[in-house]
């Protein structure tokens, strides 16, 4: 799959923050269930590499690793069996072995020189992160508009209330949240289901 394959595939893209990998399976069932099936896995515990592993059994599962921040850590994840690189910046260090290797790529960007470095490599999908306090939706409209070509992912701050503001401009293909995450399984799976249903 390419990075705009992944990108349309659902809604909203489920930011996993995982501290026990037993409990990663039946997460990403319950989201997959509910209609989410691309997921990333942020890189911010011990637990993630093997909550990838757990999430890749799950059929219908698009397992992504996200917070991705240095060429180590891109080796791990693939050996893990990540099917996508989601990172919360734009370096060329990172970047260039990660677009080599063909792996999708949504790297983050705040400003217009990150989606000119990011364009330089032969890159138009982004991660725009940290939304909220980046300026929100107006910063992107502003962002957008010279780099007609790019597509976007904000992620951060976002929530179920806000999401559909963001996903009804045309160059977002979806969004990153958190909020579809907490609860039982039977709740995260209604969350995910109602965020699924929001690009009808």
């Amino acid at each position: 799959m390419t990075i705009d394959q992944i990108m349309l595939t659902s809604a909203v893209i489920p930011v996993l923050v995982i501290d026990d990998a037993a409990t990663a399976k039946p997460l990403a069932e319950a989201l997959v269930a509910g209609g989410l099936k691309v997921l990333e896995v942020t890189m911010r515990t011990p637990a993630a590499l093997d909550a990838i592993r757990e999430m890749k059994q799950v059929p219908g599962a698009i397992v992504g690793a996200g917070t991705v921040v240095n060429t180590d850590q891109f080796e791990q994840v693939m050996e893990a069996g990540a099917e996508f690189i989601v990172s919360p910046g734009l370096t060329e260090r990172l970047a260039r072995p990660i677009v080599d290797s063909g792996v999708p790529f949504l790297p983050g960007i705040a400003n217009a020189g990150d989606i000119m470095r990011g364009l330089d490599l032969g890159l138009t999908h982004f991660k725009f992160f940290p939304a909220e306090t980046s300026g929100g939706l107006k910063a992107l409209k502003s962002l957008a508009a010279p780099f007609y070509q790019c597509k976007f992912c904000p992620t951060g701050g976002i929530t179920e209330a806000t999401a559909p503001e963001w996903l009804a401009f045309d160059p977002v293909l979806c969004v990153g949240g958190s909020w579809v995450t907490g609860g039982t399984m039977a709740e995260v799976e209604a969350k995910a289901r109602a965020a699924a249903g929001l690009r009808a």
